[in-house]
C-alpha cells in the first residue's frame, strides 16, 4: 500500500535541491508540504493534510541524517597557479599533431603548465597566459570554440583511497556552488583534483576548500 511517506521519499529522492536542503537543515518543511501537496494527493487519490506531509518530511530527514554518506578521507591544500588560460577547439585529427608541438614551448621547470582533455568533438587545453598568444598561432586554421582568462588553477591532494570513495567530486563541488562559485573545469588524476575557476572567486575559493582541508 502506497503512503504518504513512500510518496514524499520519492519526491525528495529525484530533487537534488530539496536533498540538499534538508541535508542542511535550512528547509521549511510548512512551506514544502504546501508545494508537494497536489501531487502527493494526485498519488494517493485522496486529500491529505498539510500536517501529515510536514510530518513525513521530518521523519526522512532524521533518516537522511542518521544515513547520509560522508567521504571518510582527507585532503591537502596542494598548489594554486594564477594566470591561466582556457581554450576550447573543435576537435579534428590534425589536431593531435599539433597538440604534440605544444610540449615544446611549455616551460614545465618553470612553472609551466598543460592540460589537454579530449572529448568526442572537442578539445579543451588549460595552459599559462603566457603561452596563449604562442597556442593560437598554432591553432591558427582550426575552429576555436572558445577561450576564457584570467583563470586561476586550485589543486588539491588525496590518498589514493579517494578513488574508491562515493561522493568525492560532489562533496567539493557543492561547498562551491552554495558559495555562487562557478567552476570552469574540473581535472583530475590519481590522487589530485585541480579546480579551475576565474580569478576573481579565487580568495573565496581557496577559504572554502581551507575549511574542509586536513591541517
Amino acid at each position: 500500500m502506497v503512503t504518504i511517506s513512500h510518496v514524499v521519499k520519492k519526491i525528495v529522492s529525484r530533487n537534488a535541491l530539496i536533498h540538499e536542503t534538508m541535508h542542511r537543515g535550512i528547509l521549511s518543511f510548512t512551506a514544502l508540504a504546501e508545494t508537494i501537496r497536489p501531487e502527493v494527493e494526485e498519488e494517493l487519490g485522496r486529500k491529505v493534510k498539510n500536517s501529515a506531509i510536514v510530518m513525513a518530511l521530518r521523519r526522512l530527514a532524521e533518516k537522511l541524517e542518521e544515513n547520509a554518506p560522508r567521504p571518510s578521507f582527507h585532503y591537502f591544500m596542494e598548489t594554486i597557479k594564477t594566470d591561466i588560460c582556457y581554450i576550447v577547439v573543435k576537435f579534428h585529427p590534425r589536431l593531435l599533431n599539433k597538440i604534440q608541438k605544444i610540449c615544446s614551448f611549455i616551460e614545465f621547470d618553470k612553472g609551466g603548465m598543460l592540460n589537454i582533455i579530449q572529448g568526442n568533438y572537442e578539445i579543451s587545453i588549460i595552459t599559462n597566459q603566457r603561452y596563449k598568444n604562442q597556442l593560437l598561432d598554432l591553432l591558427e586554421n582550426e575552429e576555436i570554440l572558445k577561450v576564457i582568462d584570467n583563470l586561476v588553477s586550485i589543486s588539491l591532494q588525496y590518498s589514493e583511497e579517494y578513488l574508491s570513495v562515493p561522493g568525492v567530486v560532489y562533496d567539493i563541488s557543492r561547498f562551491l556552488a552554495w558559495e555562487n562559485i562557478n567552476i570552469i573545469d574540473i581535472i583530475l588524476t590519481r590522487t589530485e583534483l585541480s579546480i579551475i575557476v576565474d580569478k576573481k572567486d579565487m580568495i573565496k575559493c581557496y577559504s572554502i576548500l581551507e575549511k574542509f582541508a586536513e591541517k
